[in-house]
C-alpha cells in the first residue's frame, strides 16, 4: 500500500495530474455516474464532482480510505461520493457507470491486479457506451546503453573491497529489473512498440512480445529500457519516456547479466512474457545478440522467478504434491478463526489464545493484536 507522502508525490506529478484532470473533465457530463477505482485520498472523485457529477463511487481497499472521506468532507462533496472500502472486483453498483477513472499501474501497467481489475469493471460496471480513462496504455522498448543503471547490479557483488567471491546474488540480482530514471542518452536504439493495452478491448492478463532491433552504431548495451505511454482519452495523454518530462512512474531497467559490445549490423532479438501469479507477475525475458555475419555473440534468458533466492525446504512445502501439517502458527490461526464463529468478542478470543499457547505471545496485548489483525482480514465487520 502506498503512503500519504507516496500519495502526495502523485498530485506533485503536475504533467499526470493535468492529462487526468483534463481528460475526466472532457467525460463527465452534468449527472453522471463516475467510478474512481483506487480512489487513493480521493482527489479524482472529487474533481469528478467539480466538473459536474451527480454520483461518484470512489473504491479503495486501504484505510487510506478515511483520508478521502475528510477531503470529501472538506470541499462540500460527502453528499455526492460514496465511499467503499473494498476492491472493485467485490463491489456491485446499483446501475452502470458513465466513466470509469483509475490509475493503478506501477512502473508498467501490468502491474499486480490493474488489468483483471480494470476488465472486471469494464464487463460488469461500465455502461455500453461508458468511458474509460486511461483507453490504452502502449509499452514500449529499446536497448539499453547504461553502465550507470548496470553497475548497481555488479559492483557490490564483484567488486567489494574484502576479496571475497560473490557473484552468487549478481546471478540473482541480473534477473530482477528495477524502476530506473532514464535518460535520452541511456537509448542505444529507436524504441519499438512491445504492446498495446487497448482497455475497451484487452481480456487476458498475462502478456507474450518479441521485437528486434538493428543496431545502427557501435556501443556497449546493458539490458532494456522499457516503459509506456498512455492515452487517456482521444485529446490528452502522456509519455514516460527516457528524455520526457520526468513523471512519478520512471522507468523499467531489465538487465543483462553482462555488457555486450555492439557493431553496425549487429541484431538484438527479444522475446518477453509476462505471466500473473497471485497478485505478481513474472517477467522473463530471452535475449540473442547476433553479429552482421549471422553468428551469435550473446545469448541471455533470464526470469524475476530467478532473481529470488529459494529454500529447497520451502519449494518442497509448495509442491502440488507435498501433504501439509499445521505448525504453531496454523494451530494458533484456526483456533482463532473457529472462536469467530462462535460470535466472540475479540479480548475473551485473545485470553483464550493467550492460555492455550503461553509460549506465543510475549504479552495478553500481543495476542489482542494478532487476534485483530485477523478479524480485520477475516471478519464482515462489527454488528
Amino acid at each position: 500500500m502506498y503512503s500519504l507522502a507516496a500519495y502526495g508525490e502523485m498530485i506533485r506529478d503536475r504533467d499526470r495530474m493535468e492529462a487526468y484532470a483534463g481528460a475526466l473533465r472532457r467525460a463527465v457530463r452534468p449527472g453522471a455516474v463516475v467510478l474512481d477505482i483506487g480512489t487513493g485520498t480521493g482527489i479524482m472523485a472529487c474533481l469528478a464532482c467539480a466538473y459536474g457529477a451527480g454520483r461518484v463511487y470512489a473504491l479503495e481497499p486501504a484505510e487510506v480510505i478515511e483520508a478521502a472521506r475528510a477531503v470529501a468532507r472538506a470541499n462540500g462533496f460527502a453528499d455526492r461520493i460514496e465511499f467503499i472500502q473494498k476492491p472493485s472486483t467485490a463491489v456491485t453498483l446499483p446501475g452502470p457507470a458513465d466513466v470509469i477513472v483509475s490509475d493503478l499501474r506501477g512502473v508498467l501497467p501490468l502491474f499486480q491486479q490493474h488489468v483483471p481489475s480494470i476488465v472486471d469493471a469494464r464487463r460488469r460496471l461500465l455502461a455500453v457506451d461508458g468511458a474509460l480513462i486511461p483507453r490504452r496504455d502502449v509499452i514500449h522498448a529499446a536497448i539499453a546503453t547504461a553502465p550507470d543503471l548496470h553497475a548497481g547490479y555488479l559492483v557490490p557483488w564483484e567488486c567489494n573491497e574484502y576479496g571475497l567471491d560473490m557473484k552468487a546474488v549478481s546471478r540473482l540480482e541480473t534477473n530482477a529489473w528495477r524502476q530506473c530514471r532514464a535518460r535520452a542518452e541511456h537509448l542505444g536504439s529507436a524504441p519499438k512498440p512491445l504492446a498495446t493495452l487497448d482497455y475497451k478491448k484487452v481480456e487476458h492478463a498475462d502478456f507474450a512480445a518479441s521485437v528486434t532491433f538493428d543496431v545502427d552504431r557501435t556501443m556497449s548495451a546493458h539490458g532494456l529500457l522499457v516503459w509506456f505511454d498512455t492515452e487517456l482519452d482521444e485529446e490528452g495523454g502522456f509519455s514516460n519516456a527516457p528524455g520526457a518530462p520526468p513523471l512519478i512512474y520512471g522507468q523499467a531497467f531489465f538487465p543483462w547479466p553482462r555488457q555486450v559490445a555492439l557493431d553496425v549490423g549487429d541484431t538484438v532479438s527479444v522475446d518477453v512474457q509476462a505471466t500473473l501469479i497471485g497478485d505478481d507477475y513474472v517477467w522473463t525475458w530471452m535475449t540473442r545478440l547476433g553479429d552482421a555475419r549471422g553468428g551469435t555473440r550473446a545469448k541471455f534468458r533470464q526470469s524475476t522467478f530467478l532473481a529470488v533466492p529459494r529454500s529447497p525446504a520451502i519449494l518442497r512445502r509448495r509442491s502440488a504434491a507435498h501433504v501439509a501439517s499445521l505448525n504453531e502458527e496454523g494451530r494458533v490461526d484456526r483456533l482463532v478463526l473457529d472462536l469467530f464463529a462462535h460470535e466472540m468478542a475479540l479480548d475473551r478470543i485473545a485470553a483464550e489464545v493467550f492460555a492455550k499457547f503461553p509460549g506465543r505471545f510475549r504479552t495478553l496485548e500481543a495476542a489482542l493484536a494478532h487476534v485483530a489483525d485477523l478479524s480485520v482480514r477475516y471478519s464482515d465487520g462489527p454488528r
